[in-house]
């Protein structure tokens, strides 16, 4: 896509929760269109997006009526079909593109395009099988974790060893899916950066971000991270790498860890990212927006962050605090519009400015 999308052009979203209700809101603010496309009914998305399509990602006629409605693709989750994306882009474009998509739906071989372009990343190996894990825990060591190479987010599709005689369950926690042993590193904290890449190869990058996890979900970034100067200037240098190296286009989130040899790569998540909520009240261009700039076509935003900020969501029963929230000075509430509250489902979140 050479032109920039005009005012009135409508972008597609696949997935219909909470990412993609906040996109869906960010466009609408550019003069952008919005339709959804979610299996579920009734989607935190449907809320404020243009229209809906209601249909599963194997229904062939639904996907293609869709993408013929659209102008373009995007998505708000890594986990979509191949045999989905083959419908839809045979039609109207994807971004951020396939290969990315790949690269991250994989944990292997996510690891294996970082250390091609020259980053580290914890000790791995891929696991098969009970012989596999035996001989990866000898080369690896405990503490370790063992995670489905594919699906796991939040927590899911992992299971920790303390010593190797946490092999056979661990294997079974799998439940026949192929999978990655982790080794442990020694890290003094976590952070993310949300960066940018528009089809003109122009990279814009957020402040990195500090985050606290509690279960396995992100608790909160806190913005400024407490690292160096030197090691926000590596955070950024090495996002760009990974979205020059895919040739992306859109929002990523990169985790990083802070250890003694440097920053090492967690993860990548090819879309905008729960760690970067709190440009939402710290920035004149929010991650969503960046996001739908980036895709569109359009120059990027100015990401600069005029505030400290600190994010915090809102799991479960956390947003029975609301009352006390909304009266809460310099706190900004960001409601999903989930009518069910479960454990561990993010019901929402809070931008608490710490000074302007």
């Amino acid at each position: 896509m050479t032109n920039p999308l005009p005012t009135g052009a409508t972008i597609g979203i696949l997935g219909g929760g909470q990412l993609g209700r906040m996109l869906s809101v960010a466009a609408a603010r550019l003069g952008l269109r919005t339709h959804i496309y979610e299996p579920g009914s009734n989607p935190p998305a449907a809320d404020v997006a243009n229209a809906v399509t209601t249909a599963g990602y194997d229904d062939t006629a639904a996907l293609t009526a869709f993408a013929q409605s659209v102008d373009l693709v995007t998505y708000e989750f890594e986990n979509i079909p191949t045999e989905t994306l083959d419908i839809i882009e045979e039609i109207t474009p994807i971004h951020p593109n396939r290969h990315a998509l790949g690269t991250s739906q994989d944990r292997l071989v996510e690891k294996e395009f970082l250390e091609s372009i020259g980053l580290k990343v914890a000790p791995y190996a891929d696991i098969t099988d009970a012989a596999s894990l035996e001989a990866a825990l000898a080369q690896i060591g405990t503490p370790a974790i063992l995670k489905t190479r594919r699906f796991g987010y939040d927590g899911k599709g992992q299971s920790r060893l303390t010593s190797p005689d946490d092999a056979a369950t661990a294997i079974a926690d799998m439940a026949g899916a192929p999978a990655v042993l982790e080794g442990f590193i020694s890290f003094s904290k976590e952070i993310s950066i949300i960066a940018a890449r528009n089809p003109q190869g122009d990279i814009a990058c957020f402040d990195p971000g500090e985050n606290v996890h509690r279960d396995g979900i992100l608790h909160t970034t806190t913005v400024p991270a407490t690292i160096p100067a030197s090691l926000r200037t590596d955070a950024v240098l090495l996002a760009a790498k990974i979205l020059n190296a895919l040739d992306y286009v859109g929002v990523m989130g990169v985790e990083l860890f802070v250890t003694p040899q440097g920053l090492i790569v967690n993860e990548i998540a090819p879309r905008v990212h729960n760690s970067g909520h709190w440009t939402q009240n710290a920035c004149a261009v929010d991650q969503f927006e960046q996001h739908i700039r980036a895709i569109a076509g359009w120059p990027l935003g100015d990401g600069s962050r005029y505030a400290d900020v600190v994010m915090e969501n809102l799991i479960g029963d956390d947003v029975n605090a609301i009352p006390a929230l909304a009266k809460e000075a310099n706190c900004a509430v960001h409601l999903y519009g989930k009518v069910e509250t479960k454990a561990g489902r993010k019901m929402g979140h809070v931008n608490r400015i710490k000074r302007a």
